[in-house]
């Protein structure tokens, strides 16, 4: 997994205008923030797609 594909979560709201907390209480709910799917590191960690945050301004989820 190449660091710059992948934002953490602080960094994926910071894109969003969002607060990080926003974010995980989302995830925790459906396991997704809207069709996009993070990966889930072994320490538990989250890691966004990068184009997510583009692809969720535009209108497209997943």
């Amino acid at each position: 997994m190449s660091q710059s594909q992948y934002l953490n979560t602080n960094e994926f709201a910071s894109g969003l205008s969002l607060r990080p907390q926003t974010i995980r209480k989302r995830f925790a709910a459906t396991g997704s923030y809207f069709g996009v799917r993070p990966v889930k590191l072994p320490n538990g960690q989250l890691r966004w797609p990068t184009d997510a945050v583009e692809r969720l301004m535009k209108g497209n989820a997943a």
